[in-house]
């Protein structure tokens, strides 16, 4: 019996966490071992027995009992957390000592503590939000190298010297300093991001959407609202552009499967409850002085969804605030979705355009929405060879069967278009 993805993905950051905290931050590797021990046992007994009515708990009470047996086992062989070291050492503390570190309370912090270890401050950027996305969300190398635009060995590299890092600093994060906390939250935030995205529409090779992903981002968001150094109006508004990008995650795919684009989605389907509370958040957002990526794609997501039909989508205010987004975060995938958005008001003509003056270009030769949107620009031109050619490109860097299905569908519009 498998774990679910969605499962594994909860619980892995958990359990991990609490048992780093449990174990220090100098005995990673360790944690990490009992972790999956957890896991793999859960397969082996799971497939036996069936999965029980609270999977959650019994992964988490298989990982304490587990961390209690390496604590009585290499007590005297290695040394734990420092600060709970002493009640290590005597077996009428030990227990009772693991138990209070296994409450949800414990744990909940602990997760939010470790997200925020991940940031050591000489480790780059890129390596920070690795980390956090491999030990805290339960991404594989692979994934990583997908969210962050780069090679799956630079990725597996990155990881290794990161936890190296990590673990030679011999202690998890006090999330109660004020002044680290705001110089961290930064990278937490964008880690939180990457995650919502590679759910919303990352490189799966199974789905298009996966929807436990975006919920993960989302849990992780509010118990950063809880925090009250987190609740800043950056983590407001990236909390509110989750749910209002959530919110339209049932008009992504439709019934049979097959992937929608905004235009052709069934807006009923989308859920009005996340569009409602995205829009607060958004609202929340607007006490800060600053204006933050987040935000202004917020704004851009509160266009699209508060759009009863697709022609009520104000394209001139999506376009000004590409503007702005490119101003504060550009990027090729940015600039693509500007030149989109300019398509839609002025016309396909003005849209290829755009796209051909999109610096960096090659950095998306890989992202078949490139290509996608300029078979579609083409298309509308009445260039149905030239679609084509565009869609046959795009196929080949499809990553899953919904994309490859959707750009299938193109291509043989356009066969049927193209005069004979």
């Amino acid at each position: 019996m498998e774990v679910s993805e969605h499962l594994f993905r909860h619980e892995w950051g958990r359990l991990l966490a609490a048992l780093t905290r449990t174990f220090g931050a100098h005995n990673l590797a360790l944690a990490e071992d009992v972790a999956q021990e957890a896991f793999c046992r859960a397969v082996e007994v799971w497939g036996y027995r069936g999965m029980p009515a609270n999977p959650q708990a019994w992964l988490m009470k298989t990982a304490k009992n587990c961390a209690v047996d390496v604590l009585r086992r290499e007590r005297t062989a290695r040394t734990f957390a420092p600060e709970l070291l002493r009640y290590m050492l005597s077996e009428w503390t030990l227990t009772s000592t693991v138990e209070t570190l296994f409450s949800a309370e414990a744990i909940k912090d602990d997760v939010l503590r470790m997200m925020f270890s991940c940031c050591e401050p000489q480790l780059p950027e890129e390596s920070q939000l690795a980390l956090i996305l491999n030990i805290v969300c339960g991404f594989s190398v692979d994934e990583i190298a997908a969210a962050l635009l780069g090679g799956q060995a630079g990725a597996a590299k990155r990881i290794s010297r990161a936890k190296c890092t990590l673990s030679e600093a011999g202690r998890l994060f006090n999330v109660e300093s004020q002044s680290d906390f705001a110089a961290r939250l930064p990278t937490v935030q964008r880690a939180l991001y990457l995650l919502f995205n590679e759910g919303y529409h990352g490189a799966s090779r199974k789905s298009v959407i996966r929807k436990e992903l975006c919920q993960e981002a989302m849990r992780l968001a509010a118990m950063l609202l809880d925090h009250p150094a987190g609740a800043t109006p950056d983590t407001y508004a990236l909390s509110a552009l989750m749910c209002l990008d959530a919110a339209r995650l049932p008009g992504r795919v439709d019934v049979i499967g097959e992937l929608q684009t905004l235009e052709n989605q069934d807006r009923s389907s989308w859920d009005h409850e996340l569009v409602v509370e995205g829009l607060a958040l958004l609202g929340s957002s607007a006490s800060g002085a600053s204006v933050s990526q987040y935000h202004i794609e917020a704004a851009i997501a509160a266009c699209h969804t508060t759009a009863s039909v697709p022609a009520e989508t104000e394209w001139g205010k999506v376009v000004n605030l590409y503007d702005a987004l490119i101003a504060v975060a550009p990027s090729p995938v940015v600039a693509l979705n500007r030149a989109i958005a300019i398509a839609q008001m002025e016309g396909p003509e003005r849209g290829l355009a755009e796209i051909a003056v999109i610096a960096n270009r090659e950095r998306l030769a890989t992202y078949p929405f490139y290509q996608a949107a300029m078979g579609e620009l083409q298309f509308r031109c009445g260039r149905y060879g030239q679609a084509r050619e565009h869609f046959h490109a795009a196929i080949a860097v499809a990553r899953n069967p919904a994309e490859r299905g959707f750009l299938e569908r193109r291509e043989r519009a356009c066969a049927e278009f193209a005069p004979r």
